[in-house]
């Protein structure tokens, strides 16, 4: 087993507490956005090994692919780790975004390679041949746009708009009529796509169009039965003023997660989370196309090619296996499973649900990881990569605490 230090991504919708306030050190004064557990060749952990040389967590995988990942695992997912693990810290919207299905994913990075297009480039959209479903965890109230609503719930939110536009003596803007109609359609995918189409291609139709609904909305036009969407849709606007995101906004679900929820996001599923701190999950990828609620490069032709244009419910992952202290998330992908594990002061030792390489963090308290092969103690914030062939590890709570110990784990879904 191997401690590992991580990275901290200075991302400007970064809390400037909220990380630093998890893990019990000090903040850093600014941003801190994203810390990322993982072996991704952007932002690679540093292992250190047991005589204090440290080397890039890839590298160590990649010295020997079969020891550290196990047979499962290399043979499903190739010579590197399959999840990357973050701590997100939203006090800003993050960018409205969707991530390519595997199929995608490999066909538009061989092709932006074909094109010449450097790896670092600002126009590129696929930075690796990977698909990146995720899973997110609040630890805090979090608070997120995913997926589509029914055209009918999206059309009476834009429905309203007009109502309170009409009753202030505001000519109603016609591409707020336009997605009326675009959401009348009879077939759900073609409605949802001409509405998200005419919205994102608007230009200076939608800017003055979220001019006229802002004035009249804080002038104190009624918001009832939509007052979370539209309160929403006002934060958004403060944040990234008369960008298309902010009305593209009302087609999509408002999510309000309570610490301990949790929801998948897959392949083509249109989301933006808008504040909270929580364990994000994915597939080892950063293939990310935006649209919306950013100042980086969007491709909108490439974007509404890939987003799945229906309605959705909530996403949630019910936990699995609550018995000893501990909680599984299992969401439907094969490359990551995540582990909640609670210990209070002297508690039975709980099974790490180890399947393939795993990594762990500590949020409170302070624990100790065991195998038959070794053991590593980790304090509050210190985390840990844990190689398949030291499975089966246990972990226990430090000798003598006094106090409860949270953990998460995380490994591949290959055990399901």
């Amino acid at each position: 087993m191997y401690q590992i230090e991580n990275v901290l991504r200075p991302y400007a919708w970064g809390s400037t507490t909220a990380i630093a306030g998890l893990l019990g050190r000090p903040a850093s004064g600014g941003p801190e956005a994203e810390m990322w557990i993982g072996a991704h060749p952007d932002s690679p952990s540093t292992a250190i090994h047991p005589n204090g040389v440290t080397q890039p967590l890839d590298a160590l995988i990649a010295s020997d692919p079969t020891h550290f990942l196990g047979a499962d695992s290399l043979a499903e997912f190739g010579p590197r780790l399959p999840f990357l693990t973050k701590i997100l810290a939203a006090e800003q919207p993050l960018s409205l975004q969707v991530h390519p299905s595997l199929e995608q994913a490999r066909e538009g990075f061989a092709r932006e390679n074909a094109a010449g297009i450097p790896a670092d480039s600002s126009e590129r959209n696929y930075r690796d041949d990977n698909h990146k479903p995720e899973m997110i965890f609040a630890l805090t109230p979090f608070r997120a746009l995913c997926g589509f609503r029914s055209p009918a719930a999206a059309k009476g939110v834009f429905e309203h708009l007009a109502k309170v536009l009409d009753s202030a003596a505001v000519e109603v803007p016609a591409i707020i009529s336009g997605v009326i109609s675009d959401l009348s359609l009879p077939n759900e995918s073609k409605a949802l796509k001409a509405a998200f189409t005419r919205l994102i291609e608007g230009g200076s139709e939608v800017s003055d169009a979220i001019h006229e609904v802002e004035a009249v909305l804080r002038a104190g036009a009624p918001q009832e039965p939509h007052q979370d969407a539209l309160a929403a849709m006002l934060g958004i606007n403060e944040a990234f003023p008369d960008d298309p995101g902010v009305l593209i906004s009302l087609l999509l679900n408002h999510l309000s997660l309570q610490p301990g929820e949790a929801v998948y996001l897959p392949a083509g599923n249109i989301h933006a989370y808008l504040h909270g701190l929580g364990v994000e999950v994915m597939a080892s990828s950063d293939n990310v196309l935006r649209g919306g609620l950013t100042p980086k490069h969007v491709d909108v032709p490439e974007l509404i090619k890939t987003i799945r244009f229906e309605s959705m419910g909530v996403p949630h992952v019910e936990a699995s296996g609550t018995e000893f202290g501990q909680e599984l998330y299992r969401p439907p992908f094969k490359e990551f499973q995540l582990q909640r594990i609670e210990l209070g002061p002297g508690a039975e030792p709980v099974p790490l649900a180890q399947s393939g390489p795993a990594v762990v963090v500590v949020v409170a308290g302070s624990v100790v990881l065991d195998s038959p092969k070794s053991d590593l103690p980790l304090q509050r914030g210190g985390a840990a990569f844990i190689p398949e062939v030291e499975n089966p590890v246990n972990v226990h709570p430090v000798q003598g605490a006094t106090e409860t110990s949270i953990a998460f784990a995380v490994t591949t879904g290959l055990g399901k």
